[in-house]
């Protein structure tokens, strides 16, 4: 089953290459999407595949790169939308 998932992920996750990190997990997995840095200093992350690689890419978020301090992660449930063929740095 296909689901989406968008993730804000607040601590130390700037400069310390969550973005690089989250690219090479969700390429890994399979799964489509893409991740930026937010001017407030979070990560936010959209990301659409199946249900196990998603839950295994968010796993993977919750515990960040070395040198990363993830605080939160808020995760919102959408609906896939199929726009993402591949997964990308913003």
């Amino acid at each position: 089953m296909r689901v989406a998932r968008r993730f804000l992920i607040s601590g130390r996750v700037q400069g310390v290459g969550f973005r690089y990190f989250t690219e090479d997990v969700a390429t890994r997995e399979g799964v489509a999407g893409w991740v930026r840095n937010l001017p407030d200093d979070r990560v936010e992350a959209y990301v659409e595949g199946e249900t196990e690689a998603v839950t295994r890419v968010e796993r993977a978020l919750r515990q960040g790169p070395r040198g990363a301090r993830v605080d939160a992660v808020d995760v919102e449930t959408q609906e896939p939308s199929g726009r993402y063929l591949d997964f990308t740095i913003r």
